[in-house]
């Protein structure tokens, strides 16, 4: 969509065209608009779903399109939708521009620069930006097995875009402990099996308690934990029944019987933490949605495009 400026812009400099350029400019004024792909996406998922989002009945049929969008109208409850109805899309405007914004999550660009590749306002791509994470967000591997690596990293508590704090404001890093790990570090727990099943999230705090609920859920009888020497693992797995394998890293202990380490979720907080830099900080509140975007992009590797991303976006 054309803003108003630049229309104004183009317009004043009809009168100079030739016969030629005239011609060319009917020709295309004549031609129908085409449909965006990330419409068509959106399109083809609702063709799959078959289903009214307010009753959830089958019986359903055309009701013309809008901006590209189908429509349709439910014969059971008598309500009309459209293909983006109860799909984080849902309501959203300049659907011609979802594709070229996909692409700019693709790449990992900031808020500022996705809405200049887009030619959105800043808060309209930080909106977007969240829709389109809110599903992604939710897609983690509920079941590990086999030998199972775990460990915490850990990202410093943040506020950003809040006008009030609950605390007063810090010039640089955060408040120290005398362990010495940060009082204002949140923990994600990173857990992953050698068949290439992830996991990871942001954990209230690291205790028994907490993590004896989540691992006793997440392994399988037959899964083996491997972590580091801390003790809150050698207590959840025995309170658990869980078999476990730790490995003293302050002793120099990293691999142990040639099969048990912590390399693939090492190198995963690596590359976590390495791509979440290109924030400039990440507000605590957000950080699920970042770990379900960097979980997408490892999982689709170099074969995620934006048309891709928009089918992920929309489930």
């Amino acid at each position: 969509m054309m803003e108003s400026k630049a229309f104004q812009s183009w317009f004043s400099q009809v009168a100079s065209l030739t016969v030629k350029q005239r011609a060319q400019v009917r020709q295309a004024l004549n031609q129908p608009p085409r449909t965006s792909l990330a419409v068509e996406v959106v399109n083809q998922r609702a063709s799959e779903v078959l289903a009214c989002p307010h009753c959830h009945s089958g019986h359903i049929h055309g009701w013309g399109k809008e901006a590209g969008l189908q429509r349709y109208r439910c014969t059971s409850c008598h309500k009309t939708f459209n293909a983006a109805t109860g799909t984080p899309l849902a309501r959203l405007k300049r659907s011609d521009a979802w594709l070229v914004y996909a692409q700019a999550m693709v790449n990992g660009l900031s808020v500022r620069k996705a809405a200049q590749e887009a030619g959105v306002h800043r808060t309209t791509a930080f909106r977007w930006r969240h829709r389109m994470l809110a599903l992604p967000a939710s897609e983690n591997d509920t079941e590990l097995s086999n030998i199972v690596e775990a460990d915490e990293t850990y990202f410093l508590e943040s506020f950003k875009g809040k006008r009030k704090l609950p605390r007063p404001a810090r010039h640089r890093g955060g408040k120290a402990r005398k362990r010495g790990l940060s009082a204002e570090q949140r923990p994600v727990l990173v857990a992953q099996d050698r068949q290439g099943k992830h996991y990871d999230a942001v954990l209230p705090k690291v205790d028994k308690q907490t993590l004896g609920s989540l691992l006793s859920q997440l392994l399988t009888p037959e899964s083996v934990l491997c972590t580091d020497g801390a003790g809150v693992y050698r207590a959840v797995t025995k309170a658990e029944a869980i078999p476990h394998e730790s490995l003293n890293l302050a002793q120099g202990t990293r691999v142990k019987q040639r099969v048990f380490h912590l390399q693939h979720v090492n190198a995963y907080d690596s590359r976590l933490k390495q791509w979440m830099r290109r924030f400039n900080g990440v507000a605590t509140r957000y950080l699920p949605n970042y770990l379900g975007w960097r979980r997408l992009l490892e999982r689709a590797g170099k074969d995620i495009g934006p048309e891709a991303w928009i089918r992920h976006a929309v489930g």
